[in-house]
């Protein structure tokens, strides 16, 4: 078992946790309320920490966790109502339009 991570925060730890599940790495979430004595421990050691069962998957893990922390930045315009999105978005804020599949390179 090794530790991935420490987040800054429970809800982040265990985002990230169930999204490297999900990807079928074994990952838990360690420190879950070690905030509580934040004052007794140095604040950075009182942090949830990610942490992931198999060895082998620690490179990997930290592979995919990068890409989940540092998402793709796009600009596209909404098909169906003309918005202007920037961001990872999929989807219009505006109108609930699909962002448009890329066209053919050319």
């Amino acid at each position: 078992m090794r530790r991935l991570i420490s987040a800054p925060n429970l809800a982040l730890a265990t985002l990230w946790a169930d999204m490297l599940t999900h990807a079928g790495m074994s990952a838990t979430v360690q420190r879950a309320y070690a905030g509580s004595i934040a004052g007794e421990l140095p604040p950075d050691q009182a942090l949830p920490e990610v942490w992931v069962s198999d060895d082998a998957q620690l490179e990997p893990a930290r592979v995919l966790l990068a890409q989940l922390r540092h998402p793709p930045q796009r600009h596209w315009l909404c098909p169906g109502c003309g918005e202007s999105i920037d961001g990872p978005f999929d989807q219009c804020w505006n109108c609930g339009a699909s962002m448009p599949a890329p066209g053919p390179l050319t």
